[in-house]
């Protein structure tokens, strides 16, 4: 079954509060058992959260991660390198990355191989510019990126799927609750034809694109995803537990968890 999750993706960002004063409150607020709550700082960060972290449920990721292993390639870092320093998962694909780095499918392929071969819970994301949804292409795109993916997973027994418009990521816009839905089914679908069954079976789906408290209620009520992908009000812990709260009580409105 598909697990919920809430990713703080703070991008080249720290918290105005500082991170340490972040993750105590992070840390400090009521866990939730039935949301994994995952913090991406930059690459420098990571091992300072993760020590803050220690025995907290709350987990650790990597906003992106090279292609290798090792090697002569500098500036990069490297899947193992972030499992060492704390990180349980990995974002791969962001459509930042896609856009302002030249990331092909290929690209992304590759890098989710580098994050199963680390043992790392990969999060792919995808998403379309709105040119393509202007021109009606949008379950083809999104195939393309998922298929592309198919053969880059490994035995992964946990993969995380963030649909992410890119017309809607910090511009304030934001899909619909009926245009989500309508298109986080065929990228299920997209999924099942070309992932193994135990992995499409399995697949957590979230949304990210300028989610923030106050739209997160109407986002939720789809059905259709298991979480988000936050970026500009995952700096502000306030916000950012208040999304984690509205994913509470939906699910508690809905009978379907505590």
């Amino acid at each position: 079954m598909p697990k919920h999750y809430l990713i703080a993706n703070w991008k080249m960002n720290r918290p105005p509060e500082g991170a340490d004063q972040f993750v105590e409150k992070v840390r400090a607020a009521a866990p939730d058992p039935a949301t994994t709550v995952v913090i991406a700082p930059p690459f420098p960060f990571i091992a300072q959260v993760a020590a803050s972290l220690r025995g907290s449920p709350v987990r650790i990721g990597g906003q992106s991660c090279s292609t290798e292993s090792r090697g002569a390639l500098t500036g990069e870092v490297s899947a193992a390198m972030l499992r060492d320093c704390g990180a349980t998962c990995v974002l791969v694909g962001h459509s930042e990355r896609r856009t302002l780095f030249g990331e092909t499918n290929e690209i992304v392929a590759r890098k989710l191989t580098a994050v199963a071969e680390a043992s790392l819970v990969p999060v792919l994301c995808v998403g379309e510019s709105a040119d393509i949804r202007d021109r009606g292409e949008v379950v083809q795109f999104l195939h393309e990126q998922i298929a592309s993916a198919a053969g880059s997973l490994g035995d992964s027994d946990e993969i995380v799927l963030a649909y992410e418009p890119i017309w809607a990521i910090g511009t304030g816009r934001n899909a619909t609750p009926s245009m989500i839905a309508a298109t986080v089914g065929p990228i299920r679908e997209a999924v099942r034809a070309s992932w193994p069954e135990r992995m499409a079976s399995n697949l957590s789906i979230l949304y990210g694109g300028s989610v923030t408290p106050e739209n997160i209620d109407s986002l939720w009520s789809t059905g259709a995803i298991d979480g988000f992908l936050v970026g500009g009000a995952s700096l502000d812990s306030g916000r950012f537990l208040s999304i984690l709260d509205g994913m509470r009580d939906r699910r508690v409105q809905a009978g379907t968890g505590s």
